[in-house]
């Protein structure tokens, strides 16, 4: 089945003022859609046409001859989740088995938000910051570019873009405030919670 763009589960300015209208129409309306129209053409002739997104991911990940559908599918998976790890009234109160958890395995929330943010500052260039489960334990990482954990079979409770496009036009050069605002004001925790519960 072709990729196809989902739309924002929010009115373009619902994020405001951490996240602008004008920087969503940027990287929901064009960048996201670049993603969606060049992974379909890079799908054809692959194989692969008919499998799950997920799986056209895993299948392309580490294939000298399928690098740009990879990139272009990956960054399609990443970015459909992104749009829903956040929420207008974002941030707040986790939901508590999730809390509970990130409590047990980071020490607390607050030292779990300065692992996530420490990881998309470090993240040199283009790339993005998780919050994953593996073997029962969550911990943060971080990807370059497009490259997803999902890619390798980890599971993703929720990400962050640190590429330019997702921050520039709100916050310039200030990484840390645009990471910052997006774990304190952005975050749709009850999403991270149900794929939490998901992969309990």
């Amino acid at each position: 089945m072709a990729f196809e763009l989902p739309p924002l589960p929010y009115d373009k300015n619902a994020l405001e003022p951490y996240m602008s209208a004008e920087t969503l129409e940027y990287h929901h309306d064009k960048h996201h859609q670049a993603y969606v129209t060049t992974g379909n053409s890079l799908l054809e002739g692959t194989g692969l046409e008919g499998k799950s997104l997920e799986e056209v991911v895993q299948a392309a990940y580490g294939k000298a001859d399928l690098a740009g559908l990879f990139n272009n599918a990956s960054q399609h998976l990443n970015h459909t989740h992104f749009w829903q790890w956040m929420k207008p009234g974002g941030g707040g109160s986790i939901p508590g088995e999730l809390e509970r958890k990130i409590t047990e395995d980071f020490g607390g929330v607050d030292a779990f938000k300065e692992q996530f943010i420490q990881a998309g500052v470090t993240q040199f260039g283009s790339g993005w910051c998780w919050l994953i489960i593996e073997n029962g334990k969550l911990s943060v990482t971080k990807t370059p570019n497009g490259e997803s954990p999902m890619a390798y079979g980890k599971t993703a409770l929720l990400g962050c873009d640190v590429w330019e496009h997702s921050y520039y036009i709100d916050y310039r050069n200030r990484r840390p405030d645009y990471l910052k605002a997006f774990v304190d004001n952005l975050v749709n925790w009850d999403y991270v919670a149900d794929l939490f519960a998901k992969a309990s």
